[in-house]
């Protein structure tokens, strides 16, 4: 799922990220090259050495057309927007939901949200690369293109693991979460509470442990019984309560037996894989915030 980064490789180019300057100090500060790398006096200025004058070409072969400045603006708008977006979609399901909220079947709703902001920030991320480096030197030579170059890189990460998840790992959980859906003769008290009769699901409970199936009465109309007793819990104490007999109760339709669990077994291979990427996910949010750091600290 999972596939999650996109946000900070957005804040990242959008916002933390200046435009690299051209042939200033600060721009030589940034690459780490001295002023004499493109000027023939140490100092800077005056006239340009066979670097400088390649550069200078370079630079002015790549000046911004009039509507360059309005495609950044809109490209980078669009980028930090999806950005926050899917960031906070990011820290509001790992670390308030849990991965546990979806070990049972990633949810449509977010997948759609993920992928639909991979795309986004992929495109509009090339639009700002391509507008702010000048070149594949500056790219992987200078201060600032490697640390670009980093943060693609993790973004790239979070999409393999989000194609990880949504192809491989997430057809296993929805095969999970429809085989424990099942209904079965016996069950214990957890599968028990999966039968609750609210959206379209049986409604069940239990009464001395015996299961019984409540669904489409007009008592027990959403699951719950005249607004007191829920289906899909053993209401043994509750119902003898009730100023009904056990008649009432015995009539419905046996389901079978309500059990106790056995020792929890092990997770599956492709549920440990899932809260694996979950949790890398956060920890390569942690590694680009670092990165931003660093731009910044520079």
């Amino acid at each position: 799922m999972h596939v999650a980064l996109a946000a900070l490789f957005a804040l990242l180019s959008a916002v933390f990220v200046p435009a690299p300057a051209l042939a200033t100090e600060e721009y030589a500060a940034r690459t780490g090259k001295a002023c004499g790398a493109c000027h023939v006096d140490p100092s800077g200025g005056g006239p340009l050495t066979a670097y400088g004058a390649a550069f200078l070409k370079e630079s002015l072969g790549k000046t911004p057309a009039a509507g360059r400045p309005l495609v950044r603006f809109i490209a980078g708008f669009l980028h930090l927007s999806v950005a926050v977006l899917w960031f906070g979609t990011i820290l509001y399901v790992h670390l308030l939901l849990k991965p546990a909220y979806a070990a049972r079947g990633l949810p449509r709703g977010e997948l759609f949200v993920g992928w639909i902001s991979i795309v986004l920030i992929a495109v509009t991320g090339t639009v700002l690369t391509i507008l702010r480096v000048p070149s594949l030197q500056a790219l992987f030579h200078t201060r600032f293109g490697v640390l670009l170059t980093i943060k693609i890189a993790l973004f790239l990460v979070m999409v393999a693991t989000a194609v990880i998840v949504t192809f491989v790992v997430g057809p296993k959980l929805k095969q999970r979460r429809q085989a424990t859906d099942t209904a079965k003769e016996n069950m214990t008290a957890e599968e028990l509470s999966r039968f609750d009769g609210k959206e379209g699901r049986p409604a069940y409970f239990a009464y001395a442990g015996v299961i019984y199936d409540a669904t489409g009465k007009t008592l027990w109309k959403g699951g719950s019984h005249v607004g007191k007793h829920l289906a899909g819990f053993d209401l043994t104490d509750a119902l003898r309560l009730a100023p009904h007999g056990d008649d009432r109760i015995t009539a419905l339709p046996v389901v079978g037996k309500l059990v106790a669990a056995d020792a929890p077994p092990g997770l599956p291979l492709h549920v440990k894989g899932f809260y694996f990427m979950t949790y890398l996910n956060l920890g390569l949010v942690v590694a680009i915030l670092f990165v931003i750091s660093l731009l910044r600290w520079g």
